[in-house]
């Protein structure tokens, strides 16, 4: 019976590295869109978006097919609860990525970021995918050390959204569309790495090295 359970741990282990690594996949990919005005890249991340969130739902299932065969007590019950958060993190931040692709479709041909931001959303999406790439290596590795790392990045995107919503609030050359596209990616961008941060305190969770904490908001 254990034997049989924890072959079911590592394929929810498993299933929850796949989603991680769809998550930045699809930012990088997001991002690209957004910074080369591609539509094909764009559509590509939307029609993804669907399969991550397929796999979003099986890792549901299989959890509460893990719960239900046995009765997971100390480390295997933190590892359960602390994926269900995961994935509920990572779907969260393939949904953002697909908010920048859609973005890109609802405005082309006209690009939505103009040239003079141009340079704060390049770094605003490397670090978007520098965020997911540590929060994939943190679930794929279990490493606290690095899931602790991230929260440290996290302030330099909290800085990049600063100073772009402070350009927006002084410099009026843009119409209201442009100016609400900036604001909306701002946010995305911010909320993704929010919920990477999340998932590395998840991780720290499941080795019991942490407390468990809400989830960000949307």
């Amino acid at each position: 019976m254990r034997e049989a359970f924890d072959a079911e741990l590592a394929r929810f282990r498993d299933q929850l590295a796949a989603l991680a690594k769809g998550t930045k996949d699809a930012m990088t990919r997001a991002t690209t869109a957004l910074l080369d005005n591609s539509l094909a890249e764009a559509a590509g991340v939307v029609g993804d978006d669907d399969e991550l969130v397929g796999l979003h739902h099986r890792i549901d299932q299989q959890a509460l097919v893990l719960l239900a065969r046995q009765q997971p007590v100390a480390g295997d019950l933190r590892t359960i609860m602390a994926g269900l958060r995961m994935s509920a993190d990572l779907k969260r931040m393939a949904t953002l990525a697909r908010h920048i692709a859609e973005l890109v479709t609802r405005r082309h041909p006209r690009p939505v970021v103009p040239s003079e931001v141009r340079q704060s959303v390049v770094a605003m999406g490397a670090v978007a995918v520098r965020l997911a790439g540590a929060a994939q290596d943190a679930v794929t590795t279990e490493n606290v050390d690095a899931a602790t790392a991230l929260e440290r990045a996290d302030d330099v995107m909290d800085d990049l959204l600063t100073s772009l919503y402070r350009t927006l609030v002084v410099d009026h050359r843009w119409d209201a569309e442009t100016a609400i596209d900036l604001t909306l990616l701002g946010r995305y961008y911010e909320r993704f790495a929010d919920h990477a941060v999340s998932v590395a305190k998840r991780v720290a969770f499941a080795a019991g090295t942490r407390r468990p904490e809400a989830a960000p908001s949307s």
